[in-house]
């Protein structure tokens, strides 16, 4: 018998670790809440795993067997387990956060002290990282290697006679969130992925920045399925293989449409092999600095940046859609973390905390090496990349449709006056939405003093 260690992967379909040992032998699932580990999510992400984590267990009982539930240090949980049912070893996925890797570390001590076997599986990515080069200069570079190594199908899920004819009494810990979440397990993030396939990734690169798409089918205009690939809820083998069998079947322009999408999954897959060569991803600067960059120390400034309250539309409206939803669109989560980066000139590591308490869709790879590389830190070539909240808007949300779904202090004032808001005097702005912030920063004054500090840092001042 092999115990298998669920981790962030709830889920029976498309598991690397769970088919592995199912071809093994008899499997015994388990869960093990390890505090020490959850307690480092928002709460949230936190209540949003869980419940996948519920489904988890429901299908395992429609499969004649049960999720082993217990509560924790895996290291003592897992050895117990063993012992308790004869299992001969534990399978388990590898993870790269650095803290996951600890855990994983100390679990494989305490089984070998206890004579039991341990096997480790590539599951989170499609590629293991391993076998690739230690860094690239750009995404190019990056996926040309990627692309070179053949890609999995996806793991069918196993039989049920492959599971042990368990039942346990033990229910998953429950956690509350102060949103609505989405419906959590496989069978919702599969219900969403095959109505992106239909009716979305097709014109994706088309309509991924457009704002007021996303608005009116948000789920369409892009597939809005970080939060299941986040949680585990899905394999990424699966999301890979219909995305390609889309891309194959495409013809014309829909193919650049569709390898687009393809092309988001794999800078998916460098923010992985990032931290797995950088676990320090999340706390030191990527980039090298001759100098050090002069962040500002203002919470005034930060808390307005929290609430949405800043004056700038985009900014606060893609502020105002984490405040609600737990979820940022992509291209006003560049621009407000471009913001909080170069207009407030305030650290990185504080915005993508702040992110980590908030998004239901964290990811510890992404997140870090996302804020890094709009915070020009991280991989990016360019030496100071600065997103200008007014032109990013004209460009974008030219009609104001997102701004104003998040922002109501703005809905009847009219959208080329909410796109100049910034730029407006200040007696403009009291009469149009007098209820509506200032400016905390001037446009042009922020986005110089940005440029100032940071060619200072890299010594070109």
């Amino acid at each position: 018998m092999h115990v298998f260690w669920h981790r962030r992967d709830p889920r029976t379909r498309d598991n690397a670790g769970l088919a592995a040992a199912a071809r093994s032998g008899t499997v015994l699932p388990a869960f093990v809440y390890d505090a020490d580990l959850f307690e480092t999510l928002g709460a949230r992400q936190r209540a949003f795993v869980l419940r996948h984590v519920g489904r988890l267990k429901a299908r395992y009982r429609t499969l004649d067997s049960d999720l082993i539930v217990r509560v924790g240090d895996p290291e003592a949980v897992l050895v117990e387990l063993a012992e308790e049912y004869g299992a001969e070893a534990v399978a388990y996925n590898e993870y790269y956060r650095p803290a996951r890797r600890d855990r994983q570390r100390a679990v494989e001590a305490a089984l070998a002290s206890a004579g039991i076997a341990t096997e480790t599986h590539t599951d989170a990515v499609l590629v293991d990282p391993r076998r690739l080069e230690e860094r690239y200069a750009n995404h190019g570079r990056f996926r040309d290697d990627w692309d070179a190594v053949p890609k999995r199908d996806p793991y069918a899920e196993p039989e049920p006679e492959a599971f042990a004819t368990v039942r346990d009494g033990e229910t998953v810990p429950e956690r509350d969130a102060d949103i609505d979440l989405p419906e959590a397990g496989y069978e919702a993030a599969r219900e969403r992925f095959d109505g992106f396939l239909e009716r979305g990734i097709r014109s994706y690169a088309d309509t991924r920045d457009d704002l007021a798409r996303a608005v009116e089918e948000p789920t369409r205009a892009v597939s809005r399925m970080s939060p299941y690939l986040a949680a585990g809820a899905i394999g990424i083998r699966e999301v890979w293989a219909a995305a390609t069998d889309a891309f194959e079947a495409a013809t014309g322009d829909e193919r650049r449409n569709v390898d687009k999408y393809r092309d988001e999954l794999s800078w998916r897959e460098q923010m992985y092999h990032l931290l797995y060569y950088t676990p320090d991803l999340a706390v030191s600067n990527y980039k090298s600095f001759p100098n050090a960059i002069a962040w500002r120390d203002s919470d005034e400034d930060f808390d307005a940046w929290t609430r949405g309250e800043t004056g700038y539309p985009l900014v606060d409206a893609g502020m105002r859609q984490l405040n609600a939803e737990g979820y940022v669109h992509n291209r006003p989560r560049q621009v407000v973390a471009s913001f909080l980066t170069k207009h407030l000139l305030i650290d990185w590591r504080r915005g993508a905390r702040h992110f980590t308490e908030r998004l239901i869709d964290h990811d510890h790879a992404s997140n870090h090496g996302a804020w890094q590389w709009t915070a020009s830190t991280g991989t990016d070539s360019v030496d100071v990349r600065i997103f200008d909240p007014v032109a990013q808007m004209a460009k974008y949300d030219a009609n104001a449709r997102f701004v104003k779904a998040y922002v109501p202090e703005l809905r009847d004032v009219p959208a080329e006056a909410v796109v100049d808001w910034p730029t407006l005097s200040r007696d403009e702005r009291e009469e149009l939405a007098p209820d509506y912030p200032h400016p905390i920063v001037d446009r042009n004054e922020g986005y110089e003093r940005a440029q100032r500090v940071f060619e200072e840092a890299l010594g070109k001042r």
